[in-house]
């Protein structure tokens, strides 16, 4: 089989409904262990900036290392318990060593890449340009993690998927021009920029973090500056939703917030796999 076949079988929707249940399981270390390796670097440079005694972590801490180990006892994960859902369900979602409950966000991270990664098979077609749109996805998916977990939106994650964004228009591996994407990323961190300094010069209080800037910059180096405005509804609105029904059932965590990461990145994904003519259409603004 030559590799031309490979790479058809690999971007069919089934083949890359695979290729994201690997991905989703990688995503799941980077969603925990990404926060904590920026926590630790940003104690390593306070302390050298104020020029204070710091003792480095003993373990060093990278997304390939140490090897994964269950939280609670230890436990070296071995292989055969590392396969993406399958694992997971052989185990019942316990540790086989000490039976304490494994979280069912990893597989359902795994399927949730698995799924929109055959979405983008379905969207884009039979062609090594869906893999572009699945590097996308799987940064869409961590970064909207990562900050529903701790409000950061790690710039490891926005500021290389803003500069693929325009790379790939510069190359024609997307059908955006670019200027189009250029604008894009402009109108997304400006909007937001904006909002953000009305909001604060207004209450005397920050709304949002600078890391949503960036990643509606992402969004709009990916998807054109015409679909900037629909993402900020579409969020602003699903998020307010969110953030009612979460206070209604007073499980907003302290502080009373909602991150707002998770629903620019969810708006995007949706606008992304509708298309952005069939999003105009849609709001009559053809």
């Amino acid at each position: 089989m030559q590799f031309s076949d490979l790479l058809g079988l690999l971007t069919t929707p089934w083949g890359l409904a695979l290729l994201g249940l690997c991905v989703g399981s990688f995503l799941n270390v980077v969603i925990h262990r990404m926060p904590q390796m920026l926590e630790r670097q940003w104690r390593a440079d306070s302390a050298a900036m104020l020029e204070l005694p710091h003792k480095p972590d003993e373990a060093p801490l990278t997304l390939s290392k140490p090897a994964s180990r269950c939280p609670a006892c230890g436990h070296a994960i071995r292989w055969h318990e590392n396969i993406p859902l399958i694992s997971w369900l052989v185990l019942r979602g316990k540790c086989s060593s000490c039976g304490v409950s494994i979280s069912v966000r990893y597989p359902v991270i795994e399927l949730l890449t698995a799924a929109l990664f055959a979405a983008c098979g379905w969207r884009f077609g039979t062609q090594p340009v869906v893999l572009l749109w699945c590097v996308f996805v799987a940064v869409i998916v961590a970064a909207s993690a990562i900050d529903w977990d701790t409000t950061l939106l790690p710039d490891d994650l926005t500021l290389p998927l803003l500069w693929i964004g325009l790379i790939a228009a510069a190359l024609g591996w997307t059908t955006l021009p670019l200027r189009d994407a250029l604008w894009g990323a402009v109108a997304g961190y400006l909007s937001l920029w904006s909002v953000y300094w009305l909001f604060k010069l207004t209450t005397g209080k920050e709304g949002m973090g600078y890391g949503d800037f960036k990643l509606l910059a992402a969004l709009g180096a990916w998807l054109g500056w015409s679909m900037v405005l629909p993402v900020v509804l579409a969020s602003s609105v699903i998020g307010a939703v969110v953030g009612i029904a979460m206070k209604l059932n007073s499980s907003l965590r302290e502080g009373h917030y909602v991150p707002y990461g998770p629903f620019l990145g969810g708006a995007g994904l949706a606008v992304m796999l509708s298309g952005p003519q069939r999003v105009l259409e849609w709001l009559g603004w053809t």
